[in-house]
Order: C-alpha cells, then structure tokens, then sequence
C-alpha cells in the first residue's frame, strides 16, 4: 500500500527561515509560487530577463531574478520549466550555483529519472507533483482545498528530504486532498504510460476513429463530432464524479448495456499488448532517447504529427461547433 499524507501529517517548519526560488514562470510555476507565498514562504523567482515572464511575476509582486542568481540566493531550488529545456538551463546556469545542503526540486522526475541532469552528492533532490494543470491548483487553493500530489525523495543528504518536500506539498495546498509518496521512477515512467496509452494518445486516436468510422458510414461530419468528441467531455466528467460505476449509473440502459456488451470487443486484448509495448519503450528508456534526439533536431516529426491533427476533419468540424455553442471564439 502506498503512503498517503494529510493536512495534519505536515508541517511547513523545515520551510521556515529559507528562501525558495522557483526557476519558471509558466502554468505551474506562477501558480506554484502564489500558492507558497500566500503560505507564508519567501518566494524569488528566477527567470530569463526582461521577458514576459519577468514582467508578469514583477507585476505580481515578486522579487525576480535571472535564473543563476535565484539558484545563489536560493535555498531550494525549484525548477519548473519544460522538460527539454531543463538540461541545459541546469548546466548553464544553475550547476555552479548549488551549494552543500541546498535542496534541489522538480515536478517531473523525468530529467533526473533518465539522468539528463546528475545533481551533486551533497544536496537533497526531492519532487513535489501536484496532480493538475496549475490554473486548477491555484484555484482550489483559493477555494480552501487543494488538488492530490505526489512526493518522493532522490536523494537525501540532509535526512530532512522527505519533511522538506511534505512541508512544500502542504504550501500548495495538497495534503488538503492527499499527498501519496512514491519514487522518481515510479511517477517518471507512469506518467509517460499514462499520457501515451491512456491521456493523450490513447484518448486522441479513440476520439479520431470513432469520428472517422461514422463519416465513413455516411452521418454528417457535426453530428459524429457530437457523438465521438463532445460528449466525451460529459461522460468523463461523470466518471471524474463518480467513477465508472457512477458514470454508468447516470447513463441510460441503452447505453450500459451497448458500452458494456460491445466496448471490450473495440479496445480488446490487442489493445493492452500495445499499450505494453508503448510501456516497454518508455521503461527502458527508448522512448526518452527519442524524445531527446527529436527535440534536438528541432522536432520535424512532432510538427508534422501536430499539423496532421490540426487539418483532421475531426478539429475542423469541432472548431465550428464550438464557435456555435459559445465555447470557443
């Protein structure tokens, strides 16, 4: 069984006396930093100069620094900028810049996992993952509550390691909800599973062929998209609420007895030997050395594949719809 920490498992005192300078200022890292600060922690922010993320958290009231020296003034460092980029902003400017018993902080293990970034021996690396985008962590923060977490430990040279990254989980409100403690490798790698299988690609291919198979029986391109896209929004929302079970109690007979009798006849058992494959890529690292080596190379294949999405009749269509409804301008 996992560990699972609350409100009154944590203590923000290992925070207590240190600065925390939080290296990013996009959707997790502005809202990462308010939550700390209205925690009550000394919160800089270290960032490229001059550009629209130093005069945004300027704006909001934060000392701003260029990134290696909030990794001096730092005691721990946070680093919440994208995962390709994280390497070489590592070496460039943050390296030199750690000392003997700061603390070093990710929200992602995937740099440190794939050892794209060796920290030194003599400092803590911890991971703090707050199971959300960052607009929804701030917002149930300010709603009194919090979104689940993640925590784990890499390494711990303080002893105090797995206290500093609870103290930091219950800065942004997390063990409100609950903080599970896991492993870099074990968040790492189910992580990219869960994304590739399941979140991203599995969700996008399932939408995009049952869109395709209804056009091809020869139903209207805005009716599909109802039917394969829009209202997948209402069911996830339902078994966000309430589970499966709940989902399906909230649906009609009709639909139980189809989704139940025919879904498995769909995603069968070829399904989950290629989402083991997908799963073997990534736990053996090929998939990270892809990623690496096509980011390098300024990412021919990811911008075909994007455009190959952006032009399907699926999105098309969908932009029109949303227009109409309101949702989208």
């Amino acid at each position: 069984m996992v560990k699972v920490f609350h409100d009154e498992d944590a203590s923000l005192e290992p925070l207590k006396g240190r600065i925390l300078a939080v290296i990013g200022y996009g959707s997790q890292g502005r809202n990462q930093a308010l939550n700390f600060r209205d925690s009550g922690l000394d919160v800089i922010i270290g960032v490229r100069r001059d550009g629209k993320s130093w005069k945004l958290a300027s704006e909001e009231g934060f000392e701003v620094y260029e990134i290696a020296e909030a990794s001096k003034l730092g005691d721990i460092i946070h680093i919440l900028i994208p995962d390709t980029a994280q390497p070489e902003v590592y070496e460039k400017h943050i390296a030199s810049n750690i000392s003997k018993g700061k603390a070093l902080g990710f929200s992602h293990g995937f740099n440190i996992h794939f050892k794209r970034i060796i920290p030194p021996s003599n400092v803590d690396v911890i991971m703090v993952a707050p199971k959300s985008p960052g607009h929804l962590l701030r917002r149930m923060y300010l709603e009194g509550f919090g979104v689940p977490a993640l925590i784990a430990v890499y390494q711990d040279y303080s002893g105090k390691a797995g206290e500093i990254a609870l103290a930091m989980a219950k800065a942004l409100g997390c063990t409100k909800a609950g903080v599970i403690e896991t492993t870099f490798k074990d968040e790492t790698e189910s992580d990219l599973i869960g994304e590739q299988c399941v979140l991203v690609g599995g969700l996008i291919e399932l939408i995009m062929k049952g869109f395709e198979v209804l056009v091809e029986l020869g139903y209207p391109p805005e009716l599909a998209y109802f039917e394969a896209c829009n209202e997948a929004k209402l069911i996830m929302d339902l078994i966000y609420e309430r589970g499966i079970t709940g989902m399906l109690q909230a649906v009609s007979d009709t639909a139980k007895h189809g989704g139940l009798t025919r879904g498995s006849r769909v995603l069968d058992e070829r399904v989950k030997e290629n989402m083991r494959k997908v799963a073997e890529e990534v736990i053996s690292g090929k998939y990270a050395e892809e990623w690496i080596k096509e980011d390098a190379a300024g990412r021919p294949n990811f911008k075909r594949l994007l455009m190959r999405i952006e032009q399907h009749p699926l999105e098309v269509v969908g932009r029109s719809i949303r227009r109409m409804a309101g949702i989208e301008k």
